[in-house]
């Protein structure tokens, strides 16, 4: 992918553009990368696009959110410094002007509230403070439709061109796979609670699977009766696993 955009912008007399919108990328993805190897979370994958990147962890969906926190930060904050510095290196200093501007979009880019960019997954983060992983994960989903159509009507509306409408279509496809896959991540959630010992300080009463928050551990009360969240856990997974 890398040598299909710099044929690219060689043919268009744009290297130098083409490098600096890498660098910016890549310097992003890295801070995600760098802060998660700190912490000992594992890279699956990262995928460099033409406006922005992802990075993809074998974080488990219990991790928690204080870790998950610092890795979204990392990246973000990692571009910006990057680019403080870049704009202040001799060959690119020329072209501070030009640095700065991509420096914001990408970052606007990223931070839209647009699940799974950094602005959705910071929305679904904070959310989880408040709210059931599996209520956090719906009303994140829903704010993406969301602003996926009003950022696209506004953006078509201003500029009617090919690339906007494959980022549009681009995001639609990312938020419909999570969409799809929103019961798969609810029941791998609470799969992980029953398989794993987790240690959390705070505790919730609750009545549902469906109520189960992360960072807390649980007591259920069902029929005029409390139960661990283990026991509720068991009843649940016992005949699948």
């Amino acid at each position: 992918m890398f040598l299909f955009f710099a044929l690219i912008a060689f043919l268009t007399a744009s290297f130098v553009q083409f490098i600096i919108i890498f660098l910016l990328i890549l310097i992003h993805e890295l801070g995600h990368f760098l802060t998660a190897s700190v912490l000992r979370i594992e890279l699956d994958k990262i995928y460099i696009y033409p406006f922005g990147g992802i990075s993809m962890f074998n974080i488990e969906l219990n991790e928690r959110l204080e870790k998950e926190l610092l890795i979204l930060v990392l990246g973000p904050l990692s571009q910006f410094l990057f680019a403080l510095v870049l704009e202040r290196l001799l060959f690119f200093n020329h072209y501070s002007k030009i640095i700065e501007i991509y420096n914001y979009t990408i970052l606007g880019f990223n931070l839209l509230p647009i699940y799974p960019l950094d602005g959705g997954k910071l929305i679904n983060i904070l959310l989880s403070y408040i709210s059931s992983f599996k209520r956090s994960l719906n009303i994140t989903l829903i704010i993406s439709y969301i602003a996926i159509t009003i950022i696209g009507i506004k953006l078509l509306l201003s500029d009617f061109s090919l690339s906007i409408i494959m980022i549009i279509c681009f995001l639609i496809y990312k938020v419909n796979i999570e969409w799809k896959n929103k019961k798969y991540l609810n029941d791998k959630f609470l799969l992980e609670r029953y398989l794993h010992n987790y240690s959390f300080k705070k505790r919730k009463y609750v009545s549902s699977t469906n109520d189960m928050m992360r960072n807390k551990y649980h007591l259920f009360k069902i029929d005029g009766k409390y139960h661990t969240e283990r026991e509720v856990l068991f009843n649940k997974f016992k005949n699948k696993y």
